[in-house]
């Protein structure tokens, strides 16, 4: 017996030779020893690797939903500014009527680039949200442009007093603004912004560049929206989740391409002034027209939300439609319009006086039942009195959805892509949620039929009883009178909206009409910054790439691996050396039977030839 080499992707030191002749009789263990010393390594390499992978560096779960999970619930924690290894990120909403400040922490990339960023919202020693709001908006200081940045230097400098002064320097910082300055004239935007990129850098260290600050279009503004709401609700992870799942032809890539992947959530929003919808097309879109082709490339939005502009797999098609005027208060303004127009008209010719005192009201189907109203300039005032008929109140809405007979089109006539009603989901907001909730009580899954009844029923009910049900506090806590009055009318004004101007079907099931996502409410900016700072990754895993190149491991490996292939090496070092014991004992056994104990076993290897084992 001679001896025996074993190499296991080590390097060369790491030479292991063994001889029989180090193992005298009394030395060698038992069988049940080996079984009982296998088990106690295997055991401490297993604790090993759980330790090393698990709590010393930051590696992915197996389970990403169950580290979603804990993100989430972290998520509610005071930010810990002490960590190193947490970044940041600013970014400012310029809106219409105000401005606020939002910030951002992340902890360092775990290495994967399948996974996005694990953006969270920065929160203070109270828990509570880093956000800061100032009035009036940016776009008063259209005729003052030079006043831009001290408006701006107070959300700024409450940023900066939250975040660790040693990050200033690494921290990107956005100002995007949106409505309020849309409508201004360019000259006046460029001024406003151009004070900005000239005096914030001189104030503040952050990361900031003449790109981070501009107007941002409606459509990005529902594309950020979009990516927040679906990182919230995790359908960025790409893995099994049943059937709850889509099959995607990537865009601008091969048309053969396609991927399984999470099925992603659209989102309908309905503010006061202007209805919003957005959600993926997973399919390659057919046009009726190259009118409608044109038409279309304006509302579809693609783009790579991953780190890897190579990697397919967080390729998005995403449409995104605005309609001004369509929100809940403005199609209320443009009804009364109508209606007076109507009846003045009416009145004129057929020499009648319906509406000009409250003993000749107009019947109005869309308010509570004997509801008095006025609605019209001072001194031409028309008088209304609630009807309550909620079917009623549909018909005579539907003509302002402004809809038309051609194909794939919704409101006011503009295209809309095709929705796999049979395997979606959405969630809707603002309107959409107070509508449902703040008087119905009905937030949460939508039912058609339900909320159809219920808001038959609010019609239908007497002014006077509605009014003591609120005195009696029955309703949400924040509904208040002008929401009793024309709950009727936005109840008719968002069923039509959804069913007749989006035609999703009646007895569609896949809306969620909500308020907060997980608890908390989930703006645009977070869908900007996760955006904007989807590149990073790369950096931190260029990083680790170029640590493990001066190791002997292979390039190819991530750390994780580099783990799995150092416990494989350790578990078969381990068994060659307990087949090499179990065959010491086999050789000892036949040189006792037929040699006797006197003998030494040791010379039955001397002058064999060396075996070498390399795996």
């Amino acid at each position: 017996m001679g001896r025996i080499s074993i190499s296991c992707l080590f390097p060369a030191s790491w030479h292991f030779s063994f001889s029989p002749a180090v193992f005298p009789r009394f030395m060698l263990p038992s069988f049940r020893q080996l079984l009982l010393l296998g088990a106690v390594v295997v055991l401490a390499g297993l604790l090993y690797l759980l330790l090393v992978t698990g709590k010393g560096h930051n590696i992915w779960l197996q389970d990403k939903h169950y580290h979603r999970r804990l993100s989430r619930v972290t998520d509610m924690e005071a930010t810990d500014t002490s960590n190193p290894n947490l970044n940041y990120g600013v970014v400012v909403d310029c809106g219409s009527s105000g401005s606020r400040v939002f910030v951002y922490t992340w902890p360092r990339h775990n290495g994967n680039p399948h996974d996005l960023l694990d953006i969270r919202q920065m929160r203070d020693q109270n828990r509570k949200p880093v956000v800061m709001k100032i009035k009036p908006g940016i776009s008063e200081y259209a005729t003052t442009p030079g006043k831009a940045s001290d408006y701006m230097y107070p959300l700024l400098s409450f940023a900066a007093e939250h975040i660790p002064k040693a990050k200033h320097q690494e921290t990107p910082l956005y100002i995007l603004c949106t409505a309020g300055m849309r409508v201004l004239p360019e000259s006046q935007q460029e001024a406003l912004l151009e004070d900005l990129r000239t005096d914030i850098p001189v104030n503040f260290n952050f990361l900031f560049s003449d790109s981070h600050v501009e107007v941002i279009s409606g459509k990005q503004e529902g594309v950020y929206a979009w990516i927040g709401i679906n990182f919230v609700l995790g359908r960025f992870n790409h893995v099994d989740d049943g059937d709850e799942v889509v099959e995607v032809q990537v865009p601008g890539g091969d048309q053969q391409e396609t991927l399984v992947r999470r099925r992603t959530a659209g989102v309908l929003d309905m503010g006061g002034v202007s209805t919003q919808i957005a959600y993926e097309v997973p399919k390659t879109v057919s046009f009726a027209s190259q009118k409608q082709e044109e038409v279309a490339k304006n509302l579809l939005a693609e783009f790579n939300l991953g780190c890897d502009a190579h990697r397919t797999e967080h390729v998005y098609r995403v449409y995104v439609s605005t309609f001004l005027g369509f929100g809940g208060n403005a199609a209320r303004q443009r009804y009364e319009e109508n209606l007076i127009g109507s009846t003045r008209l009416q009145n004129k010719l057929l020499d009648q006086h319906r509406g000009e005192t409250p003993d000749t009201p107009v019947l109005d189907p869309c308010l509570p039942l004997d509801l008095q109203d006025e609605v019209g300039p001072a001194g031409q005032k028309l008088h209304l009195r609630g009807s309550g008929d909620f079917e009623q109140c549909r018909l005579q809405l539907q003509p302002f959805l402004n809809r038309t007979n051609e194909t794939s089109t919704s409101l006011n006539g503009v295209y809309q892509a095709p929705i796999d009603f049979t395997n979606s989901q959405f969630y809707g907001f603002s309107e959409f949620y107070y509508c449902t909730e703040d008087v119905l009580r009905m937030g949460g899954d939508y039912n058609s039929t339900k909320y159809g009844n219920a808001a038959k029923d609010y019609c239908a009910t007497q002014w006077k009883m509605l009014r003591e049900r609120f005195d009696r506090g029955l309703y949400a806590s924040h509904a208040d009178l002008h929401r009793l009055k024309y709950q009727c009318f936005k109840s008719a004004w968002v069923y039509e909206v959804f069913h007749s101007g989006f035609s999703f079907p009646r007895g569609y099931q896949n809306l969620k009409t909500a308020l907060l996502v997980y608890d908390k409410e989930v703006q645009w900016t977070l869908g900007a910054i996760l955006y904007r700072t989807r590149f990073l990754p790369l950096r931190d895993i260029q990083q680790e790439s170029l640590k493990g190149s001066h190791s002997h491991w292979h390039r190819g490996f991530t750390f994780m691996n580099n783990h799995y292939l150092f416990l494989a090496c350790f578990l078969v070092v381990l068994l060659s050396i307990m087949l090499y014991v179990l065959r010491l004992r086999r050789i000892h056994r036949r040189a006792a039977l037929n040699r006797g104990p006197s003998v030494q076993w040791l010379e039955e290897g001397l002058g064999a030839t060396d075996l070498a084992v390399t795996l």
